[in-house]
């Protein structure tokens, strides 16, 4: 996939702004930039955005309060960008929705790598053409319009990779899939983020099992993966 779409990048830091600049525009992304959270809020109203990149490491500004404010106001894909020493910023920026994140020091071919596989997924559809609208228990998931709706039609906010990974397990129900194999059908790719399944899975049974604690849509096999329950 060739690079294209517009990037919004909001860092503090000038030479990593520079640096993303200069790692996606010659891959045929275009890039704006954001200091403060003031900026990215401005440039979101006046511009049109295909993706974030946020770093959480914002002087004076808490990236995840951002990264909040994001989910609830936008469905805009959002990778986060942490420090290598920082698992506990990486696993609740995902649990908060991210959708992928990138740690520092980066080389310019990963940023490129996920920046394309994020924009890729929000792009491609993951079912047959044949079964488009698909109903389990109280939910409707439309995989043309990207959206999940309850038994009221009310829609249910899904992040990009909750959308991806919900869209591969209920369009193979009743089958048992391993980490890898949602991670290949929802095209996320990359051994860094197959814990972070775990994650998506929690966020996604907190919206749509009636107890998430004993869920009974989506459902753990312990040593193997993941099963649906389409029925």
């Amino acid at each position: 996939m060739s690079g294209s779409g517009q990037i919004l990048v909001l860092d503090d830091d000038a030479a990593i702004r520079t640096l993303v600049r200069r790692c996606l525009e010659p891959a045929g992304f275009n890039v704006v930039t954001a200091a403060t959270g003031a900026d990215l809020r401005r440039l979101i109203q006046d511009q049109p955005i295909d993706l974030i990149v946020l770093d959480l490491n914002l002087k004076g500004e808490d990236g995840l309060d951002h990264l909040k404010a994001l989910r609830r106001e936008r469905d805009l894909p959002v990778i986060i960008l942490t420090g290598r020493g920082e698992p506990i910023d990486r696993a609740l920026g995902l649990e908060l929705g991210a959708d992928d994140y990138v740690a520092k020091p980066f080389e310019p071919r990963e940023l490129v790598a996920r920046v394309r596989t994020v924009l890729r997924r929000m792009s491609r559809t993951a079912a047959p053409a044949a079964n488009r609208l698909l109903a389990f228990g109280a939910w409707k998931l439309d995989l043309d319009a990207r959206i999940l709706v309850d038994a009221d039609s009310r829609p249910v906010a899904l992040t990009t990779a909750q959308f991806a990974i919900l869209s591969v397990l209920a369009t193979h129900p009743n089958r048992v899939l391993s980490r890898d194999q949602i991670l290949d059908l929802a095209d996320r790719g990359g051994e860094p983020f197959d814990r972070s399944i775990d994650a998506h899975i929690v966020q996604l049974r907190r919206k749509i099992e009636r107890d998430p604690r004993q869920p009974e849509i989506i459902k753990t096999v312990y040593g193997a993966g993941y099963l649906f329950r389409g029925d």
